[in-house]
C-alpha cells in the first residue's frame, strides 16, 4: 500500500538508528541542513546516549531500533549502524512501513541488497542508500570535465582515496571480518565506484588486489574496472599509504583532468586542488589551467531531496539515490573478490538484471 504523505503544516519527523561516526558526524549535519527534524535517536553505548542527549535535547533516545520503531509519527529511518546489519535492520522498517534511508552500503553483497531492494518494492515502502560524495564539488566538476569535453574523448581514469593510518582505529571497520562488512573496500570502496558508474557507466569486468597489511578486512585495494562506455578506471584506496596520490585523474585525447595532490619530481608535494571558484587542474605536459568552475555544493541536499521525494507522487522514483545503483556497485565488489582469489578478470553479474 502507498504511504500517506506528512501533513503539510508539519515538518518530517526522523528517526536516527546509530550515533557513531556515521550517524553524528554525517547523517545529522546532513539532515539539520536540510530541515529535517530527528526526534528519536537509537543507540545502546552510555557516552552516544549522553552525546545525544546533549545534542538534540528535544529528541527521544532509546536503546536499540525495535525501541526507535515505537516512537510514534516518524515520517523517515535513518539507518546509521554497522554494515552487517544493515540488510536486516532494513528489512524490519520496511516490515513497519516507515521510507528508509541506510548508509552506503547498503548490504554486505549485492544478493543481500537486491533481497532488500525487492522487499522495498513488494511492500510500496521508498528507500534510498545515502552515497552523500555524489553531492561534493569532485563529483560536479568531473562530470563538467566528462560532459564539456574538457579533456577530450576520455581513454582511462583513476580514482583513489589514500591514508596514513599505521595504527588502526579499534572500531567495528577495523576489528571485523569483511563478511561481517568491514574493511576498506565496502567502505570507502562503494564511494569511489559509485562516482566511477556514474562517470563512466556500468561495470562490465573487473581484476582486483585485495590486501590486509594491519587489519582483519582490506585496508589496501587495486581495482581495474572495464566500463560499458569502453573507459577503463583504476580505482584504488588505502589506509597504509604515506604518499597520497591524487584523488582522481581523467585522461583524455587532448589533455588530463587532475583533482588532489601528488609527487612533484623531487618528491615534494604539490597542490592539484582549485584555484578560486575552479575545481582542480586541466593539464598538459607543461601546461596547466584551472578546472572547471561547479556551483554550490552541500551534502544536506541529499536530504532535502529526500524530503521532497517523500511529499511527490512517486517518493521511490524521485529519490536521490536509486538502491539499484548500490546492487551494481555490491556486484562489481563480489566479482572483485573472486578476482582476487582467482587471480583474473571477473565478468560482473547484477542480480535483478538480464545476462
Amino acid at each position: 500500500m502507498p504511504l500517506s504523505p506528512p501533513p503539510e503544516d508539519r515538518s518530517l519527523r526522523v528517526g536516527l538508528a546509530g550515533y557513531g561516526v556515521a550517524g553524528r558526524q554525517f547523517h545529522l549535519p546532513a539532515l539539520d541542513g536540510s530541515g529535517l527534524r530527528v526526534v528519536a535517536v537509537a543507540t545502546a553505548s552510555p557516552e552516544r546516549v549522553a552525546q545525544a542527549a546533549s545534542d538534540l535535547p528535544d529528541a527521544t533516545v532509546v536503546s536499540d531500533l525495535d525501541a526507535l520503531l515505537d516512537v510514534g509519527g516518524l515520517d523517515l529511518v535513518v539507518l546509521a549502524t554497522p554494515t552487517g546489519f544493515h540488510a536486516a535492520q532494513a528489512e524490519r522498517v520496511i516490515d513497519a512501513g516507515i521510507a528508509l534511508v541506510v548508509d552506503k552500503p547498503l548490504a554486505r553483497s549485492a544478493t543481500e541488497a537486491q533481497q532488500v531492494v525487492d522487499l522495498a518494492a513488494h511492500r510500496g515502502v521508498p528507500l534510498t542508500v545515502f552515497q552523500n560524495r555524489r553531492f561534493d564539488p569532485e563529483l560536479a566538476a568531473l562530470v563538467a570535465v566528462r560532459d564539456q569535453g574538457l579533456v577530450g574523448e576520455i581513454k582511462r581514469a583513476e580514482y583513489r582515496w589514500d591514508r596514513w593510518r599505521p595504527v588502526p582505529k579499534q572500531r567495528w571497520r577495523e576489528t571485523q571480518t569483511a563478511d561481517e562488512g568491514a574493511g576498506i573496500l565496502l567502505d570507502l570502496g562503494t564511494h569511489l565506484l559509485d562516482q566511477a558508474v556514474i562517470l563512466h557507466g556500468e561495470v562490465e569486468s573487473v581484476y582486483a588486489e585485495l590486501f590486509t597489511h594491519t587489519v582483519v578486512a582490506e585496508d589496501d585495494f587495486f581495482l581495474a574496472c572495464r566500463h560499458t562506455s569502453g573507459v577503463v578506471s583504476h580505482v584504488m584506496a588505502s589506509s597504509v599509504n604515506g604518499a597520497p596520490g591524487p584523488r582522481a585523474r581523467v585522461m583524455g585525447s587532448t589533455g588530463a583532468f587532475v583533482l588532489g595532490r601528488q609527487f612533484d619530481e623531487v618528491g615534494a608535494f604539490t597542490e592539484f586542488e582549485s584555484e578560486g571558484n575552479a575545481v582542480g587542474w586541466i593539464v598538459r605536459g607543461d601546461e596547466r589551467e584551472p578546472g572547471p568552475v561547479v556551483g554550490p555544493c552541500d551534502q544536506s541536499d541529499f536530504y532535502r531531496a529526500v524530503a521532497a521525494a517523500l511529499v511527490s507522487d512517486d517518493p521511490q522514483a524521485a529519490m536521490p539515490v536509486d538502491p539499484r545503483d548500490t546492487v551494481h556497485v555490491l556486484a562489481v565488489i563480489d566479482a572483485a573478490r573472486t578476482s582476487h582469489q582467482a587471480r583474473r578478470v571477473v565478468g560482473v553479474l547484477t542480480p535483478g538484471e538480464a545476462p
